[in-house]
């Protein structure tokens, strides 16, 4: 008998086994084609990696010694002053006792000296930071126009600044003290023969004169800055409306340089609080302690008397209290700035 199905079962065989080879093929096809793309891809990630990694290494290398710095000369210390401010340490011996928080209580209880230099600190705030901004923004309006001689005047109001505040204190002295009462002398004007710092109410604008002196052209190359930012082409539409030079400043420029006053008002803020080396040489918080600033208050606490945990705890509290100040007023300006 015949056996008619076996040639079809062999032709059936042979057909699968060559799909089967044909299948492998397009798979090996199929490695062979993606084998260079994975390693495109791996040669990408690496090559992200190594570039990452150099940029890790940049930002190191310039970051990380003003880092270092930062942490050693701002954040540790602060921490050691905050430790020692539970302490009665005196600065000099190796025991120190852990006082808790008697130190705080005595301030705020036994030391009616510290609320009144921070009652004078305050009052010679609230004075330096109007008077400086206003004369440093006037400055640069005046200054920010086309005149010949700006730029000279412009170095002329920031020198200033750039004299140390001991020097400076020492300077006005001899001005308040020798100079007015030369002039007094030969005009017989009453103004230069006041005892400017013999006097409580004289020394503290004394002081206030100085200090607005010093760093209302700091302010004014701020407020310089911030108007050149202004687009012209706002400020010409406005006169093309009709629009006086009051509405300008108050409508259009003040509101456009916001920004500029937060940070002025900020830097006079903290300057005017930290006053220290301008106060201790002009008139070292004399007299009576009228004129006293809660810096020279905390170094004569820590460095005179030496009662180190309580002018630590002194200078804490008043970091906490100047923060609260240059927080409030950040918060209130930056509300009031708009887009240009």
């Amino acid at each position: 008998m015949v056996n008619y199905v076996a040639p079809f079962y062999l032709i059936a065989s042979y057909n699968k086994r060559k799909r089967l080879q044909k299948a492998v093929r397009v798979k090996l096809d199929a490695k062979t084609e993606l084998a260079p793309i994975k390693a495109d891809a791996v040669t990408k990630r690496t090559s992200k990696r190594k570039a990452r990694l150099r940029s890790i290494l940049i930002y190191a290398a310039f970051t990380g010694p003003a880092i270092l710095f930062f942490v050693l000369i701002q954040v540790i210390p602060f921490l050691m002053g905050l430790y020692y401010s539970f302490t009665s340490w005196n600065g000099v011996s190796s025991a120190v006792e852990w006082v808790g928080l008697q130190n705080y209580i005595k301030i705020f209880k036994d030391d009616p000296n510290f609320f009144q230099s921070f009652l004078f600190t305050t009052k010679f705030m609230l004075a330096s930071v109007v008077i400086s901004n206003l004369i440093g923004f006037g400055l640069a309006l005046l200054l920010n126009a086309a005149l010949k001689t700006r730029n000279i005047l412009r170095t002329v109001f920031f020198i200033p600044n750039v004299i140390g505040g001991l020097l400076l204190g020492f300077i006005w002295q001899f001005i308040f003290v020798k100079a007015f009462a030369s002039i007094g002398n030969l005009t017989g004007l009453a103004f230069f023969k006041l005892a400017w710092l013999g006097d409580e109410t004289t020394a503290f604008w004394g002081i206030v004169i100085v200090f607005a002196w010093q760093v209302s052209g700091y302010m004014m190359v701020i407020y310089i800055a911030a108007l050149q930012g202004v687009d012209h082409s706002l400020l010409e539409a406005a006169r093309i409306d009709g629009a006086s030079n009051w509405t300008l400043l108050t409508r259009i420029i003040i509101p456009l340089i916001i920004p500029a006053f937060t940070i002025c008002f900020f830097l006079t803020i903290s300057m005017a609080f930290k006053i220290f080396d301008l106060n201790l040489s002009l008139t070292n918080g004399g007299p009576f302690n009228s004129t006293q600033s809660v810096a020279i208050n905390i170094y004569q606490e820590a460095f005179q008397n030496n009662r180190y945990g309580l002018g630590t705890a002194k200078s804490i509290l008043f970091f906490l209290i100047v923060a609260v100040f240059t927080s409030v007023q950040v918060i209130m300006t930056k509300r009031k700035e708009v887009e240009a």
